[in-house]
């Protein structure tokens, strides 16, 4: 409506400087010279009232625009006083001030709450241009990296030049490990680079992340496993030997010292074989158990070889079709890659694939259109992998994280070192051991070779 009205007063005062213009030259063809002078003096304060008019707009348009980019919103227009054009134009620069500010004021509102959760952030985050000018960090960078305030980064070079110059040539997507020593630790970094986009500028992306910390809580949750699941299996075996031996010995000891021989019956003899059997047995799972122990703690350093994954899967399919009820299951190979080759210990991968296998076929047990299918290839990162997968009941989603803890099992006859030992070996490989379960849908297994 503003511009409607500013419009058409431009183009009515446009209209009388044209139409007066054409009145001076048809007087000025009279020779009618002292007129032609009086008009030509009113053209000209025409001409200069509108230049004056258009001046004042645009001075006033530019002072707000000014003041917009200065952050400034305490401008304000007079509304009234003026000409009605002038007055609807100067509460519209007003309006539009205060959703400007309203916009200016969320948009910091949303800024600080976004720096509050990078400034609490574990891990660190700063970005930086292709001059190397930081533009970002939080503190957990300057922190991690031991100096503050980071400008550039060229002053890491005082850190560690190394450090240095790894940020400086790091290219994005790439993630770098790098060991950091300072006069208080050592630490591990993993330093990963993506790139950003901001106002059409790229821009550099870096986190940093302490990767020592993360493997320390790792390595206390797995000890606290660990020591539990020892605990409970020494406990297992420990405990019916102490109750059956006080047992016994309260056939021949009292408390007035030890029985004589001739209140010693035959039934108390029968029962003192019997405990000491039970003795005998239980001392005997609980060498077992210690056996277990060293076996795991011991597994040999893999001696490594070429080994074409077909053939391997076929031998390994000959060994488990010995297993109790294999004929019982539908058995295939499928091959997402041809002439599959690893660089790995044979004896080793087998065993792993075979105790696999045996539980895959022991957990199928009374499934319909019971299925155990050996998957292989090569994944989008180059990874080799070869997967056990079944159609059994799966694993509960409790115990999922605990299957690859030492002498964890839930099997009565089970030593629970087989899947903590075949993911041992693949650490040994270099590679890796995923275990995936959706209940009664799908399990599977994949071992992943660098």
């Amino acid at each position: 409506m503003v511009s409607r009205r500013f419009y058409l007063q431009l183009v009515s005062r446009i209209v009388a400087i044209s139409f007066t213009g054409l009145i001076l030259a048809f007087i000025f063809l009279q020779e009618l010279y002292v007129l032609s002078a009086l008009i030509i003096l009113f053209l000209v304060l025409q001409t200069i009232f509108l230049i004056k008019n258009l001046n004042h707009n645009n001075r006033k348009i530019a002072y707000f625009f000014n003041s917009i980019k200065n952050e400034d919103f305490t401008l304000r227009f007079p509304e009234n006083g003026a000409p009605k054009s002038f007055n609807e134009l100067n509460k519209s620069l007003n309006t539009l001030n205060e959703v400007i500010q309203k916009i200016y004021l969320k948009n910091q509102t949303q800024e600080q709450y976004y720096q509050e959760i990078l400034k609490h952030a574990e891990t660190g985050i700063l970005t930086c241009n292709d001059n190397g000018h930081i533009l970002f960090s939080n503190p957990k960078v300057e922190k991690l990296l031991n100096y503050t305030p980071l400008n550039h980064v060229k002053q890491l070079e005082q850190v560690d030049k190394k450090l240095y110059e790894l940020f400086s040539t790091i290219e994005p997507f790439e993630r770098k490990l790098f060991q950091l020593t300072n006069e208080r630790e050592t630490i591990e970094l993993a330093i990963k680079s993506s790139k950003i986009i901001l106002n059409g500028k790229v821009l550099k992306l870096i986190t940093i992340q302490d990767i020592h910390s993360e493997l320390d809580k790792k390595e206390t949750d797995s000890w606290i496993k660990l020591i539990r699941v020892l605990t409970h299996e020494i406990m297992n075996s420990v405990t019916p030997i102490t109750s059956i031996s006080e047992s016994i010995l309260r056939y021949y000891k009292d408390e007035n010292g030890i029985i004589p021989a001739i209140q010693v019956d035959e039934n108390k003899i029968q029962n003192t074989a019997k405990g000491l059997e039970v003795i005998k047995n239980q001392g005997n799972d609980l060498m077992s158990f210690v056996q277990s122990y060293r076996s795991f703690l011991n597994v040999p350093i893999p001696d490594k070889k070429i080994i074409k994954v077909d053939e391997l899967l076929e031998k390994v399919s000959v060994l488990i079709s010995q297993e109790i009820g294999f004929d019982t299951i539908s058995f295939s190979i499928y091959k997402n890659a041809d002439d599959l080759e690893i660089y790995a210990d044979e004896k080793q991968i087998t065993q792993i694939l075979v105790n696999l296998s045996k539980n895959a076929i022991q957990s199928l047990t009374g499934t319909n259109e019971a299925t155990l299918q050996f998957i292989l290839g090569i994944t989008s990162d180059r990874e080799k992998y070869i997967t056990v997968k079944d159609n059994g009941p799966g694993i509960p989603q409790d115990i999922m994280d605990q299957i690859f803890v030492p002498f964890f099992t839930t099997k009565q006859d089970g030593t629970g070192i087989g899947l903590s030992l075949s993911k041992q070996i693949m650490h040994l490989h270099g590679g890796n051991l995923i275990a995936r379960s959706i209940p009664n849908i799908e399990t599977s297994f994949t071992l992943f070779f660098k």
